[in-house]
């Protein structure tokens, strides 16, 4: 027996990806790694008595070569003297129709089908071929995503499937470099077919692998993939310990979950349902109180009920929902999502001329200082006037700057949202303009037209627009003895 598969029943056994005598399908596109699969496995059937089905999805994106990578499949399979099923899909229409990149497109349609085989035959599996390089260009494209720790836990050993629950996919390869797969290919003489796409350098994956990760490990870290799998194996392990005290705070206290809460997993981004029962070893047990879990756990419980609700959950949204309690936070022109005290997410329907009523009087009187107004924190301070300009931040900084002629700023200011009536003088304008006018005129969402902070001066005139404009009445003249600096984030 090769080493390799060797490796592979040992991960099996290890992580009892596999019972004894199941029944499973094995997605085989005609590449390397999924014939490296498929022949490991089969060199395995035999001692564990599984019967293997062999599925391929012709995806017609490359024409004769889509065909090609078809036949070799079904040749291989029936040497093998395995059940073979295959479908095909016009990827590309399918992409246009639905509005899906290439990739998401036809990851879709190859998991129906797999789902569909699966059904149709009675068995519960699906072996796939992703092996550790998969999961290091994985971790990067997240990462440069923005990514939480659950996405940068990568793919898991055992997952359901995305469109339906009941099927498990495995994954007995995640451990195992590309070099090891192409050496036990090589050296068992397995006939595979090269995807020519997989060089080009349009689709983002494919400059990670080709561009990225080869610098990495020729300047910085020539060990990157272990050092990156270990790595996604502690995210991984923090990431489901925050699933699991999320879900049982959930589970006890928050009110919307009803009766769907004890079945529900808080493990990965995909919110599927699993039977519960994973407790927390928290000493005293969970704080009934939301405020005092800690922040990953708050996070965590409010990414699950919006996704429950239906509501993308960016970080910016919950930040707003875990800081602002009782505050409803703007979805889109028709709904809020406001977090109450206990934890618990609800939506309410927005009133299209609702406007946010907060405000805070602010006195610049005292000197330097600094603030925080929703989600926006202010600092300001005073100079003397040497040279009259307007300075930028940092490249990459997320500090932004203006400056005001402080003396018509004031010594009294307020900071607010926008109301019925306002109007605003941007700079370099003659007259003033209806608020609501000129933010059209900026194709400013109505939604965020209500979430920007405006700063209004002594005198009641809108001196500043959180990241558009200054007004035209407060910039620097050759007139401006101190100038106020106004920083924001």
């Amino acid at each position: 027996m090769h080493d390799l598969t060797e490796h592979v029943e040992q991960s099996i056994q290890r992580r009892r990806l596999l019972k004894r005598g199941v029944n499973l399908i094995v997605g085989v596109s005609g590449g390397l790694d999924s014939m490296g699969l498929l022949h490991a496995l089969r060199a395995l059937a035999g001692t564990w008595c599984w019967k293997l089905m062999v599925a391929h999805f012709n995806h017609q994106l490359r024409g004769r070569s889509s065909d090609a990578d078809e036949r070799l499949v079904r040749r291989t399979a029936a040497r093998l003297k395995l059940p073979f099923v295959v479908e095909r899909a016009d990827v590309r229409r399918f992409a246009a129709q639905s509005q899906l990149s290439l990739e998401m497109a036809a990851r879709k349609l190859r998991h129906q089908f797999f789902v569909r085989a699966a059904r149709s035959h009675g068995i519960r599996t699906v072996a796939l071929a992703h092996h550790a390089d998969d999961q290091v260009e994985l971790f990067f494209l997240r990462l440069l995503r923005g990514t939480g720790g659950e996405g940068l836990a990568g793919m898991k050993w055992r997952s359901p499937s995305p469109v339906d629950t009941a099927i498990t996919l495995v994954r007995p390869l995640l451990d195992v470099s590309k070099a090891d797969l192409c050496r036990f290919v090589r050296e068992s003489g397995i006939r595979f077919r090269d995807d020519a796409t997989n060089f080009s350098m349009d689709a983002p994956r494919n400059r990670i692998r080709n561009e990225l990760l080869p610098l990495l490990r020729e300047n910085y870290q020539p060990a990157l993939t272990n050092t990156i799998l270990r790595l996604m194996e502690i995210v991984g392990a923090e990431s489901d310990f925050v699933g699991d005290a999320a879900g049982e705070f959930c589970r006890k206290y928050v009110k919307q979950a009803g009766n769907d809460i004890g079945r529900q997993s808080f493990r990965g981004s995909e919110f599927r349902l699993q039977a519960a029962g994973a407790t927390v070893p928290r000493k005293g047990g969970t704080p009934k109180e939301f405020v005092h879990l800690a922040v990953a756990v708050q996070r965590r419980v409010l990414q699950w009920q919006l996704a429950r609700l239906g509501v993308p959950a960016d970080f910016k949204l919950i930040e707003n929902l875990r800081n602002r309690p009782g505050r409803p936070v703007s979805v889109n022109s028709t709904l809020n999502v406001l977090r109450e005290q206990d934890g618990t997410v609800r939506l309410e329907a927005r009133r299209s001329h609702e406007f946010n009523p907060t405000e805070l009087a602010v006195s610049l009187s005292s000197g330097p200082g600094k603030i925080e107004f929703d989600d926006v924190r202010l600092r300001w301070s005073f100079q003397s006037t040497s040279r009259v300009g307007r300075a930028s931040p940092r490249a990459g900084s997320q500090v932004q700057r203006e400056f005001f002629d402080a003396d018509r700023v004031g010594a009294n200011i307020t900071l607010r949202h926008w109301r019925a009536g306002d109007r605003f003088r941007p700079i370099g304008s003659p007259t003033a303009l209806k608020l609501q006018d000129w933010y059209m005129n900026q194709k400013i969402p109505a939604a965020r037209r209500r979430e920007l902070t405006i700063a209004v001066a002594g005198n009641g005139e809108i001196f500043w627009i959180e990241g558009l404009r200054i007004g035209e009445n407060f910039k620097l003249t050759p007139k401006t003895r101190r100038k106020l600096v106004w920083q924001w984030r």
